[in-house]
């Protein structure tokens, strides 16, 4: 009898019940020290490899697929279907965390507002961040990790090579072979996953334990139930009418990306395993490998989630009622930081930052919230790189949809001139 092969979503859920369970054992011995010197190291390796991988990756793969469409303005339609998804979503997002919030407030325990001090990097004006989209020379973005740039570069890379024509054939040969080697190199390091979220979770639960059971035990709970709420309504919804994807199919596939996303807390770093998840799920590759990068760089659904909840939480710690208009300043502030705040580093707290600023709430305040920031931080990237993962199915499902409908049209113009 042949012996049945576990699954590697099954590998990567044990790991994380197990990173879960070692985390709280080391927690209850007080040895997170164990777990954070000679554990951490291990899954330290493992998302160095993913982010060693994810450049060459979306480099290669956005040219192939651009080459592969043969039109320019694909790509730009494309562009700005993505743009709207994401705003769209993050819209929703940021509306749902301050609905959850304020309707549980009445949970959360008022910290102390004395003597708090916190120092935010600014935010960075919206003509700087257009500016800093394109790069200034070849190498650097590709050596920083820079998404916005390496997705210009290969764009630009992709229409040179269809306006070059022939003369440009050798080259884009190589560069699709090359991508089919990136992406049997993201295989073998895929194969690595639960060792890997094995390794990145324990020392998380190990060190920031205590805080579970803590005074922040309430917003966690309330931001978590967001990120939940917010999956389960919004995605389920647009993959079901938009895409034809059963909610249940969706979620399915989409479990190594949540579980890698949730123990990593990086959407950089999931974009390997996300792109494999969306196109079992139906995503074009052309299309996943545009949409993706772009959307671990701009897409802040689950961000706008915590930015929501936090700000009634800030609020209410000051003894601050937040007013209708104010409400509504966040969720217009929060959707336009998700843009303008695209490649800051530490663009989360930026943006919680402005959204504070913007009803008047002291910036002071997130210093309550920022000693458990990587806790609130893995869910929020779970709900980003699933979002992700919906706008590549919709676009390449819209896509195919016009293709079928532009083929009809076509044949039916050949049959009447015949």
């Amino acid at each position: 009898m042949k012996k049945q092969k576990v699954s590697l979503a099954v590998q990567i859920f044990l790991a994380l019940v197990l990173g879960i369970l070692a985390g709280m054992g080391f927690m209850a011995a007080g040895r997170a020290d164990i777990a954070v010197n000679y554990i951490k190291p291990f899954g330290t390796i493992f998302l160095n490899l993913l982010k060693f991988i994810v450049v060459p990756i979306v480099l290669c793969s956005i040219v192939s697929g651009v080459i592969s469409m043969k039109d320019i303005r694909k790509v730009g339609r494309i562009g700005l279907s993505t743009l709207a998804y994401y705003m769209f979503t993050t819209m929703f997002a940021i509306t749902i965390g301050l609905c959850i919030a304020n309707l549980c407030k009445g949970f959360f325990v008022p910290l102390q507002t004395t003597d708090l001090a916190y120092e935010v990097g600014q935010g960075t004006d919206p003509m700087e961040v257009l500016v800093n989209i394109f790069p200034s020379n070849f190498i650097q973005p590709l050596a920083d990790a820079n998404m916005l740039q390496v997705i210009v570069i290969a764009l630009l890379l992709g229409f040179g090579i269809i306006l070059t024509g022939e003369k440009a054939e050798p080259f884009a040969k190589v560069v699709v072979s090359l991508s089919d080697v990136c992406m049997t190199i993201m295989e073998m390091i895929l194969a690595l996953s639960p060792i890997g979220v094995f390794c990145l979770l324990t020392p998380v639960v190990a060190e920031n334990g205590p805080a579970l059971i803590g005074s922040l035990a309430a917003v966690l709970a309330v931001a978590y139930a967001g990120y939940l709420l917010h999956m389960l309504l919004v995605y389920s919804f647009n993959v079901k009418v938009m895409a034809g994807i059963s909610p249940r199919r969706f979620f399915r596939e989409m479990l190594p990306a949540m579980t890698m996303a949730f123990s990593s807390a990086s959407s950089v770093g999931t974009i390997p395993m996300n792109m494999d998840c969306a196109e079992k799920l139906g995503a074009k590759r052309d299309i996943s490998s545009f949409v993706l990068p772009l959307g671990a760089t701009i897409n802040m659904d689950g961000t706008a989630i915590y930015q929501g909840v936090c700000s009634v939480f800030i609020a209410s710690c000051f003894g601050i009622q937040l007013t209708l208009s104010q409400m509504m300043t966040i969720v217009v502030t929060a959707t336009l930081a998700s843009i303008g705040t695209a490649g800051v580093p530490g663009a989360g707290m930026v943006m919680l930052a402005m959204v504070l600023q913007s009803v008047g709430l002291p910036v002071e305040g997130i210093a309550l919230v920022a000693g458990i920031d990587r806790v609130f931080d893995m869910g929020r990237t779970v709900v980003n790189i699933t979002g992700d993962a919906s706008c590549a199915v919709i676009v390449s499902r819209m896509e195919e949809k016009r293709a079928a409908k532009q083929a009809a049209l076509n044949g039916g113009a050949a049959d009447a001139e015949y």
